[in-house]
């Protein structure tokens, strides 16, 4: 059963490209660079990905099967995964507070960590940046997003070649929000692409990229029903998508829909479910108009009763992702991802809560 939906601002297929709101500070090309900060020699970025070296590290020779496994059939192997989101600051301060929520998160050993891309490749610079830092740590695998909003096919493949020389092999193919924001008409490029899975067609046909997607557990705002979601996915990964991560949501039902749902119509690979640890109140109805997911009204009278107690909304927001990250990991969902919004105290909360850290 689906709640209510809230009627404005749906979300689209750039499932956290809420970044218009949040990183309305001022923008500057010149941030600290993550070398600085992690240490990093001057070789250059590193194409070696975290679970390449955990795998080396139990024993796959470099020449292996296993040491060539992709992101996708490592979210497949039955063991519990969990991931970050993470959006590029438009600051100095911001990227470096950024640098210490992945140290942070670091020692989670997370299966990988995802990167968003701007509405139009606003922040291209930045995210090519940011993943190119976590893919020159050894024990981490970046997921970059990638949008073909505006974009020509040589445009996005100039993204793309971009990724590749950063050390990143892993990319998450969107079509990205409307150019006029949620809501209103998508307007394909002349020479672009008119939906997710010609993009991750076009991604395949590149190189040996692990390709992720998104999947809607309350549908996507331009699909007729919730079996025709069932059919884009499936449709997707026909195209040569490896694993899909959702959109937040806050009721297992809807999750345990879509992986039936999805399964009926062929689709098998691994689907990662989205929390967002609620932690004001504020949050629950401005990011539940952007991105279109039902706020339930058990939840929203549960945080009525604590909502002039700023530490007592913290904390009910922890419980509450980990009650919805039991339930999804007893459906048997292949892990958790978290929208972790650049901080990492709720979702370490969470973490420690479920019994998560590191393997």
């Amino acid at each position: 059963m689906r709640a209510s939906s809230w009627p404005s601002c749906r979300r689209t297929e750039e499932t956290t490209d809420w970044t218009r709101e949040r990183n309305s500070a001022g923008s500057r090309t010149d941030s600290a660079t993550p070398q600085s900060l992690w240490g990093f020699d001057d070789s250059g970025f590193s194409s070696t990905l975290g679970y390449d070296r955990r795998m080396r590290e139990e024993g796959a020779g470099a020449g292996s099967d296993a040491s060539r496994r992709s992101l996708g059939e490592v979210l497949s192997t039955g063991s519990r995964s969990f991931s970050f989101e993470l959006f590029p600051p438009k600051t100095d301060d911001g990227e470096r507070a950024l640098w210490q929520t992945i140290r942070d998160l670091q020692g989670l050993s997370p299966s990988l960590i995802s990167v968003t891309y701007g509405a139009g490749g606003s922040t291209r610079d930045r995210t090519v940046r940011i993943v190119g830092g976590i893919a020159a740590e050894p024990a981490l695998t970046p997921l970059a997003h990638l949008t073909c909003v505006g974009a020509s096919r040589e445009e996005v493949r100039a993204v793309v070649d971009e990724f590749a020389a950063a050390g990143v092999r892993a990319i998450l193919a969107l079509r990205g929000d409307p150019p006029g924001g949620p809501g209103s008409a998508w307007v394909q490029h002349q020479d672009g692409f008119a939906h997710a899975d010609e993009l991750v067609e076009f991604i395949a046909s590149m190189g040996n990229f692990s390709i992720g997607v998104a999947a809607f557990p309350e549908g996507h705002p331009e699909s007729a029903n919730l079996a025709d979601d069932a059919v884009v996915l499936a449709r997707k990964q026909d195209a040569g998508a490896e694993f899909a991560i959702t959109q937040f949501f806050f009721d297992a039902r809807d999750y345990e829909r879509l992986v039936r749902d999805a399964a009926g119509h062929g689709c098998t690979m691994p689907i990662l479910p989205g929390l967002l640890p609620v932690t004001n109140v504020a949050q629950i109805e401005r990011f539940a108009a952007l991105s279109g997911a039902a706020f339930p009204a058990d939840l929203a009278a549960r945080f009525a009763l604590v909502k002039d107690d700023p530490d007592a909304v913290h904390s009910l927001g922890v419980e509450v992702a980990a009650e919805l990250g039991q339930k999804l990991l007893e459906m048997g969902a292949p892990g958790l991802h978290f929208y972790t919004l650049n901080r990492s105290a709720s979702t370490l909360e969470v973490c420690e809560a479920l019994g998560l850290g590191a393997r």
